[in-house]
């Protein structure tokens, strides 16, 4: 059932947090850190951090899979240009697909005959997809997954939490108070749940001027407050950018400008933080 060896919070764990795991291991998968990137609510970016995080640990020379767990709201085929593609199930498991840079992907929508199919499954039924895409599908061996966790604070993040073992939570706002209220929501309730909060994405931070380079500000809350009462770590600032929307639309290489700009700064907070985690 439960492995205290194989976990990425091995030694992070009190007597409370060891009782309550639920966690269940495949023996074919050697996975050293689980990422999840959450907010509490949809639409605020999670997936495109996902996405760019994913593609700079790639870029570093990391082994990388990424597991769309928001089994609703399924974007990552599309986001790392597997769309078409099918797994392969044998008798050990389910593998994943691969893209072209080399990263495992699963999602539901890789199941699906038709990615505009909709999902109308009850919250338990959701979940149980998610617990099996961690025990039922071959990783193999990984340095990083990435999850794309489903938004809110429901029944199935809280699946997520219970049955992957996280290193720690990558938690995507954007400068709205209204917005990071639900997103403080998101966050006790991690901790609630004794996982790891690494820190936070500002998402939508700003349009920057194509004539003179100007930020422009879209809103006007108090994002400081906001961090400093929760006490996160701000990981990284992405704008509503067009280089952004075209690289996740396009696919990225080892060179693209916009891994350098953007994901590289929030992946050396992440990985600085992850030092932290025992193994």
């Amino acid at each position: 059932m439960s492995d205290c060896n194989s976990c990425p919070t091995n030694g992070q764990c009190g007597t409370e947090e060891k009782e309550a795991c639920q966690v269940e291991f495949n023996t074919n998968n050697q996975i050293k850190h689980v990422i999840g990137v959450m907010s509490g609510k949809g639409g605020v970016g999670k997936s495109t951090v996902a996405t760019l995080v994913a593609n700079e640990l790639k870029r570093r020379g990391y082994s990388v899979g990424v597991m769309d767990a928001d089994i609703t709201g399924p974007s990552m085929p599309r986001l790392l240009q597997v769309q078409g593609q099918s797994p392969v199930q044998t008798t050990e498991g389910m593998f994943p697909v691969e893209n072209a840079r080399g990263i495992k992907v699963m999602s539901l929508n890789l199941l699906m005959e038709d990615e505009d199919q909709p999902v109308i499954w009850r919250g338990p039924i959701v979940g149980n997809v998610v617990k099996q895409f961690w025990t039922d599908v071959v990783w193999g061996e990984l340095d990083y997954l990435v999850v794309d966790m489903p938004p809110g604070t429901g029944d199935v993040a809280i699946t997520a939490m219970q049955n992957i073992p996280m290193s720690g939570i990558v938690m995507v706002s954007v400068p709205q108070d209204l917005v990071s209220m639900i997103v403080s929501k998101a966050v006790h309730m991690v901790r609630r749940m004794h996982k790891r909060v690494i820190g936070v994405v500002e998402n939508m931070s700003y349009i920057e001027c194509p004539d003179c380079g100007k930020e422009i500000r879209m809103y006007d809350a108090n994002t400081d407050r906001f961090r400093d009462d929760l006490q996160l770590n701000l990981l990284g600032v992405l704008p509503m950018a067009m280089d952004v929307m075209q690289a996740t639309q396009m696919g990225f290489s080892d060179n693209d400008p916009v891994l350098d700009k953007y994901a590289k700064p929030m992946v050396d907070e992440i990985l600085k933080d992850l030092d932290q985690v025992i193994l």
